[in-house]
């Protein structure tokens, strides 16, 4: 059974415990730019905080760019095969999700192999939030369903452009909705 690593943005405490884990276990460094996972802040606000890593396409774009088939895929990992690599970055353009990761000192690409020597990711395990979960790929359709339900149900309100001029839809409350005054009891 096919597994990739998720991320739930809520949970991240940007602590990049993650990046630490990951880079001293791939490049035996107590360098987080070392890492195969970032974690990108966007401000102001809300600030959000999110580790991006390979999400291990089924059609990797990064497999394709590359001129010497140095990228390769092996039981559902999508892999580097660093004596095949020219170091020409050519993947890391290529991939959409800005997943690979360019350190100086280092040859080849940094890309996400889900610690497949160790059988479990370093970064899911050493996440003290637990913001980064290694599930069954099979199970990914139903936590973005879950997680789209749950976050229209806490909207109060949503902007939106329609023709060029900011717009809001505000939803209704739901005890206004079902005649209540908001403290339990009946308008």
């Amino acid at each position: 059974m096919r597994r990739k690593i998720a991320v739930v943005p809520e949970r991240c405490s940007g602590c990049r415990v993650c990046e630490m884990a990951c880079a001293i276990h791939r490049q035996r460094a107590n360098n987080p730019k070392k890492a195969r996972i970032r974690v990108t802040t966007i401000y102001p606000h809300p600030v959000v905080r999110m580790p991006v890593v390979c999400n291990q396409c089924k059609d990797a774009k990064c497999m394709s760019a590359c001129p010497t088939d140095a990228i390769y895929r092996r039981n559902g990992v999508v892999r580097i095969r660093h004596d095949d690599c020219i170091g020409c970055h050519a993947c890391v353009d290529a991939c959409p999700f800005g997943a690979m990761y360019i350190h100086p000192d280092i040859d080849v690409p940094l890309k996400c192999d889900l610690c497949e020597d160790n059988g479990r990711p370093q970064c899911v395990k050493m996440c003290p939030t637990g913001a980064i979960l290694f599930m069954p790929e099979h199970v990914f359709g139903q936590a973005h369903r879950l997680n789209n339900v749950l976050s229209y149900t806490h909207m109060k309100e949503i902007e939106y452009t329609e023709g060029g001029k900011p717009k809001r839809l505000h939803y209704a409350d739901n005890n206004a909705a079902e005649g209540r005054d908001g403290k339990g009891g009946r308008r």
